[in-house]
């Protein structure tokens, strides 16, 4: 009897421990924002065009989650296009309100992402306090951030592959230009500058011959209110920059959660065991202690296996690389595609790394960076990393020239995907017979800043995709013809990959 007692109390301490532990971990993932991750994630995508406290081109974000629904923000960053296409009121009045200019889509950010971000906004951190009486604004200074914002977007499309604001490229660096020309002669200078020199304008013949005889192109397509909207952007470009954060600034403001619950498993696993090591010391109940020593047994055996299994699999391999690429500004901000940089993985077994020729294929007219930054990664640090390319190769960014005689260095980038020798793999035969995306096996890494192994690269993750995706046989007459065959053997309307023989030991061991 006193045996039974003693078995009830200790089964009532082990659900009491039990509930009071899940209860912490439900607590725990009712937080589903990390503010410290969500403050990188706004200097990073947001910073440009918002503000926490007060209207700069967009509205304030701090507490925006408590004015709109949680649901609504997601679809609103994600695409806020197709949430006013849908007929979503306050997506209409807010396209309206801020005269038809669309805000960016940020469908790379991930549910998590955006839950960070919100986090950091309603988390309310003070502003950076400003010296000397206060930060002018550009409402303040008589600045149209909207006709700057135009203006930014269309020197990027029509000037910025000849020009920099602040250095010189193909032509002179075009910072504060309406402080040398009068806006007359730069109306007419870029809608048709070679009409202006015919005219014996002085200036414009000065400029033809310092570049060599070399004319630029014109732009008789840009109206007036373009062109003015270009001389606000020269004039007025670093309203639009963001600033680094001070360090420490912020810091005491934000609330600290853990940046995993993976410890909630240990947690629960070293109750388990304390109990049952006095269950084990303590009980005289025999059958007690064999049950406790069986479940001793299978949970040593369990994480074990799991962790033999896991031998070689290194999925989130994330090493340090000698250059601070980032998918996230090329791929991601950028739209650079993939296959540009990787363009053997159409052709060939491996995908390959670009040599420096390519990165210099753009980056001889960008040395310096220009985009969104945070506390850690500022535009200094970019600019630093642009010049590890030009040392590799050689590259005199002042004379626009490769260095003659120059010893090149080939960068030492470190492999992250790494499949044993006796696996086959052949990425054309993956990219243009079976038109799989890259993001299929190696995730989203136009939002990745420091690429990663997602996937496992297992057998058991291969032979699963192979038995799932379906073939692709438009417009292929070989596999048309060989899926219309199998397609009756099976008697499905779709062949999948192992129904091909993608099953096959062969395919991938030989």
């Amino acid at each position: 009897m006193k045996s039974v007692i003693k078995h009830r109390a200790i089964l009532r301490y082990f659900l009491a421990s039990l509930t009071f532990i899940l209860l912490l971990t439900s607590q725990l993932s009712a937080q589903t924002g990390d503010p410290e991750k969500g403050k990188g994630l706004f200097n990073a995508n947001c910073a440009a065009c918002h503000k926490l406290d007060k209207k700069l081109i967009g509205p304030p974000l701090e507490g925006i989650s408590e004015k709109r629904d949680r649901e609504w923000l997601h679809a609103w960053i994600k695409d806020n296009n197709a949430l006013r296409a849908s007929g979503d009121a306050d997506a209409i009045a807010i396209f309206d309100e801020y005269s038809g200019m669309a805000m960016q889509a940020f469908p790379q950010l991930s549910d998590q992402d955006i839950d960070d971000i919100l986090a950091y906004t309603d988390n309310k951190p003070q502003a950076t306090p400003a010296s000397g009486g206060g930060v002018a604004t550009a409402a303040s200074l008589g600045i149209d951030s909207l006709e700057v914002v135009k203006g930014k977007n269309i020197f990027n499309a029509n000037c910025a592959a000849c020009h920099k604001l602040d250095a010189k490229l193909v032509g002179p660096a075009l910072a504060n230009i309406a402080d040398k020309r009068s806006s007359e002669w730069l109306h007419a200078w870029i809608k048709d500058n070679a009409a202006l020199r015919a005219s014996g304008d002085a200036d414009a013949i000065a400029i033809f011959e310092e570049y060599n005889g070399s004319p630029m192109t014109a732009f008789p397509q840009l109206s007036d209110e373009d062109i003015n909207a270009i001389i606000a952007y020269t004039s007025h470009a670093d309203i639009l920059e963001p600033k680094a954060a001070v360090a420490g600034a912020e810091d005491s403001n934000i609330a600290k959660l853990p940046a995993s619950t993976a410890w909630i498993t240990y947690l629960v696993l070293f109750v388990f065991a304390l109990i049952a090591l006095w269950v084990y010391f303590m009980s005289n109940n025999e059958f007690l202690k064999l049950v406790t020593t069986i479940a001793l047994l299978i949970t040593v055996a369990y994480f074990g296996y799991a962790g033999l299994m896991g031998i070689g699999v290194d999925q989130g391999y994330k090493p340090l690389q000698p250059i601070a690429f980032s998918h996230k500004i090329h791929a991601g901000d950028n739209k650079i595609d993939c296959e540009y940089c990787h363009s053997s993985a159409k052709h060939s077994k491996t995908s390959g790394i670009p040599s420096v020729n390519v990165c210099m294929n753009c980056h001889k007219g960008i040395a310096e960076y220009n985009g969104p930054v945070t506390s850690d990664k500022d535009k200094a640090f970019y600019d630093g990393e642009i010049q590890k390319i030009y040392d590799a190769i050689g590259w005199d960014s002042e004379k626009l020239a490769y260095i003659e005689g120059y010893e090149q260095k080939p960068i030492q980038w470190v492999r992250i995907h790494n499949l044993p020798d006796f696996a086959y793999f052949n990425h054309s035969q993956h990219v243009t017979a079976g038109g799989i995306k890259c993001q299929t096996c190696h995730g989203p890494v136009e939002t990745m800043e420091e690429v990663e192994q997602f996937s496992p690269l297992t057998m058991g993750w291969c032979i699963e995709c192979h038995t799932t995706t379906e073939v692709k046989v438009e417009n292929n007459a070989y596999y048309a013809k060989i899926h219309e065959e199998l397609s009756k053997k099976y008697g499905v309307e779709k062949v999948t990959v192992a129904q091909m023989g993608g099953k096959e030991c062969g395919k991938c061991h030989y």
